[in-house]
């Protein structure tokens, strides 16, 4: 295997990492990767399925960053006759992996909406089969007040009812640029 594979310099490693990953069976002695492949799927149990879930249209994959990412922008899981869309926290940007409306809070809200209803139709849902949010502000005390109005007015406007159960944290986004991040949880029939 070759160092290539890790985004990590094997090099700089403190004792701690050095233990850890040795424990995880990552290392062998002398810093030198093990030769073990972690097998793709369990042999004793099958794993629940996973698919992907893309929309290139309006916003890029996580992985294709200058700095790869390492999450994928949707997951969707079935369960008897049930799917389950897991979108990651999303954000204001846009298809070329860069961020839209900088400085821009309200139209950063707007974009994100964007983006998680392209990635919901992806999967032939709406934002009638959403559950819960997760809601991201850098700054909640400043943006809240703004972010409800355009979150209560879309969700008016999707005469949406009853409403997703919701959380709103005030959090440091990845980048220093995004205002706000919206992560989603939807469920549907599978038709």
């Amino acid at each position: 295997m070759e160092n290539k594979q890790l985004l990590i310099d094997l090099t700089k490693l403190t004792s701690g990492e050095r233990d850890e990953m040795m424990k995880l069976g990552i290392l062998a002695d002398g810093n030198q990767l093990t030769d073990y492949v972690y097998p793709a799927v369990h042999r004793e149990r099958p794993p629940i399925e996973k698919f992907a879930v893309h929309a290139p249209q309006v916003i890029n994959e996580a992985y294709d960053y200058k700095k790869p990412s390492s999450f994928t922008r949707a997951l969707r899981l079935e369960f008897g006759g049930f799917k389950i869309l897991l979108i990651s926290g999303t954000a204001s940007v846009n298809e070329e992996g860069k961020a839209e409306h900088i400085g821009d809070f309200r139209a950063q809200t707007w974009r994100t909406y964007v983006n998680i209803t392209n990635l919901l139709k992806a999967e032939g849902m709406t934002w009638h089969d959403v559950v819960r949010t997760t809601n991201y502000l850098r700054d909640i005390e400043r943006d809240y007040e703004d972010f409800n109005k355009i979150r209560t007015s879309f969700f008016r406007w999707m005469n949406l009812d009853p409403l997703p159960a919701s959380t709103g944290i005030q959090a440091r986004l990845c980048w220093e640029t995004l205002l706000v991040e919206i992560e989603t949880y939807a469920v549907c029939k599978i038709s």
